[in-house]
């Protein structure tokens, strides 16, 4: 039996109404794809297996990113995490290349992989023209994955560029194949809005992947589903991490995309995390409106902006849909067993759902 979305169970997550596949790539031109791996059971043998990891691609727009790249920013809430590419984000306000997620030590890979995939589609990169940074994040799933093999290749990072979509596949998919959120099994989880304002509308979407929290700290609309439900007996030792991609048709600039991040953090705060120590809390913002031209040298750049006083229902959209994403990665999660036989099982979601209305939310 197919495992629902938070919202087609009756969970509530706000007004704001969603887009029409209450996905990120309800932004017009995002696309996602995965590549999932999973091979080996039982005793781990480190460059064997089990291996249960992957990758998942974010394209911002259909054209050439590296031609045309998107307004970014990020917010590090929690710094106990990698995002390459970091520093050009923070020094330009732009992200040239696809947004890949992947576990911690494949970074290195994902990145080549997205470089060889962006060589071939622009031959005067390095050449004639500028190179490429891409952009990578991470979470740690080496407590179901054997972490130590580097199964992620260079061939994978291609496999999930050829396989985006605008329907986006949830749970323990791509890069959350191996990925627990509050002692449950998470992975990827993804959610959308529309944003009416004084000119015009538009679309706000997010993608998780979800890593990190105690199963006591849950909290659903407001319920602690944590404390109310059975314990999973099996808990890894670290309560880290979470990626959140925040993705917008909106025409906000570097600087505002800088405040939608920092308000993504809100809506992790409202799933009921602590933010551990050990935990890299990140957040990566976009926006398709007012594309840069990467061969335009002379003359002015004219762009129009959403004023700031007409930002606070874009707060509220980001708030919400990265609280639904985070429940979308619970929901679609189904157990996994990994390495050395560790489990993490999948949120119960009847059990979730009888204790939401006891307490009048649903």
């Amino acid at each position: 039996m197919t495992r629902p979305r938070a919202r087609e169970a009756g969970v509530w997550f706000g007004d704001l109404p969603t887009g029409t596949r209450n996905m990120i790539t309800d932004v017009p031109g995002v696309r996602v794809g995965h590549c999932t791996l999973v091979r080996g059971s039982g005793v781990l043998r480190p460059g064997i297996g089990p291996v249960r990891t992957g990758v998942t691609m974010i394209l911002p727009h259909s054209g050439s990113l590296y031609e045309r790249p998107v307004k970014g920013a990020y917010f590090d809430f929690n710094g106990c995490g990698g995002l390459n590419g970091s520093p050009q984000i923070r020094e330009f306000g732009v992200i040239e290349s696809p947004i890949g997620l992947t576990n911690t030590m494949s970074m290195g890979a994902v990145s080549e992989g997205i470089i060889r995939y962006m060589l071939k589609e622009n031959p005067g990169a390095g050449v004639s023209g500028d190179t490429i940074i891409p952009i990578v994040a991470e979470c740690d799933d080496s407590y179901l994955n054997d972490a130590k093999g580097l199964h992620v290749r260079e061939d994978h990072v291609a496999e999930a560029v050829a396989n985006a979509t605008d329907v986006v596949a949830e749970g323990a998919v791509g890069a959350g194949t191996g990925m627990s959120c509050y002692d449950f099994k998470g992975g990827i989880g993804t959610s959308s809005r529309v944003i009416s304002t004084p000119v015009g509308k538009y679309t706000l979407g997010s993608l998780v992947l979800s890593n990190h929290g105690e199963g006591k700290e849950l909290r659903i609309d407001g319920v602690p589903v944590g404390r109310l439900l059975n314990q999973p007996q099996e808990r890894r030792v670290e309560q880290g991490s979470i990626v959140m991609v925040v993705g917008t048709d909106a025409p906000v600039d570097s600087r505002q995309l800088g405040r939608l991040a920092r308000r993504a953090v809100l809506g992790l705060a409202v799933t009921g995390t602590s933010s551990h120590s050990g935990s890299g809390d990140i957040v990566v913002a976009f926006s398709t409106a007012n594309l840069l031209d990467r061969f335009t040298h002379e003359g002015l750049v004219t762009q129009h902006l959403i004023m700031d006083k007409d930002l606070d229902v874009f707060f509220r959209a980001t708030i919400d849909s990265i609280d639904e994403s985070i429940i979308n990665s619970l929901f679609k999660a189904e157990t996994v067993k990994g390495r050395d036989d560790h489990v993490v099982e999948a949120l119960p979601i009847e059990a979730t759902l009888q204790i939401m209305r006891k307490h009048g939310r649903l």
